[in-house]
């Protein structure tokens, strides 16, 4: 029909404009999803993320630089729970994580997010710490193209920064000459001098040190011991997170401000509004 209403010459000038309108279009669709993206939350932490809806994805989704998973070595495989009786066999660590990671550093350009910072994987190991990381490192060695490697010479960064905790195996990651994982440090740690890149965060128990639950002001002295921890954990390159931390707004402001690093947290809409708003 369209060649009864248009002649040959109007017909190929047409041609020629959608030719020039296309890749303006195309630009406009990419700045537009671009616009549509999370803006990268370095400041805040996945804690058990693996128990979202959609693990991972709902802590991308909100720009989250820092999830979780626990992983239980059953038969071979690293499944993923946060208890056995919660573990299911295609619940594995490279189905809910690692493929998925792997697919969007593919389609961002070598990053989790375009253009943004590494990412970190938490990896708690529930199960035998030396059994589990024998079967987590062959997996880990899959993922080659995104996982930081850690060599005498320094670090190849890489989209993923891999981090164990829980029954960490210290002394086996440590004797490493090409590691892919770094260690969870503890507040004995605090003052240690082993490279930063070994341990790159601290992370303890909030009610091991605080009473403060989140309600009322927090106590000065209690401020002061917060600030303290992170003043140390900063003095040697480190990151400092606690979880079991009262997860609310007061809670989160008092953390912000004392430049806790990676804020814990299970309310991953609402962290993120706050740091969203929050002064830098």
């Amino acid at each position: 029909m369209f060649d009864r209403i248009a002649s040959p010459a109007k017909f190929a000038a047409l041609l020629v404009l959608l030719g020039l309108l296309s890749p303006a279009l195309a630009s406009a669709d990419a700045a537009s999803a671009d616009a549509a993206a999370p803006k990268p939350l370095t400041r805040v932490h996945a804690h058990n993320d693996y128990e979202h809806k959609r693990p991972l994805f709902d802590a991308l989704d909100q720009g989250f630089c820092s999830v979780e998973a626990d992983i239980f070595l059953v038969d071979g495989k690293l499944l993923v729970g946060h208890t056995r009786f919660s573990l299911r066999p295609e619940r594995t660590l490279q189905a809910l994580y690692l493929d998925p990671l792997q697919k969007r550093v593919a389609e961002n350009g070598g990053r989790v997010y375009k253009n943004g910072p590494p990412v970190t994987l938490f990896i708690d190991l529930k199960t035998n710490g030396p059994k589990t990381y024998a079967a987590l490192r062959p997996v880990l060695q899959q993922y080659l193209d995104m996982i930081t490697l850690h060599l005498p010479k320094g670090a190849q960064q890489r989209a993923i920064d891999v981090v164990i905790t829980g029954a960490c195996p210290r002394e086996i990651i440590e004797a490493e000459n090409d590691r892919l994982a770094s260690i969870d440090g503890k507040a004995g740690d605090l003052d240690s001098d082993e490279p930063a890149d070994l341990i790159p965060v601290i992370s303890e128990n909030w009610r091991t040190f605080f009473k403060w639950r989140g309600k009322g002001p927090q106590p000065a002295d209690e401020r002061e011991k917060l600030q303290s921890f992170v003043k140390k954990a900063h003095a040697h390159g480190r990151r400092i997170r606690f979880w079991n931390a009262p997860d609310n707004l007061a809670a989160w402001q008092e953390l912000y401000a004392a430049n806790v690093d990676l804020i814990n947290t299970d309310d991953l809409p609402g962290a993120a509004r706050f740091l969203h708003s929050a002064k830098p």
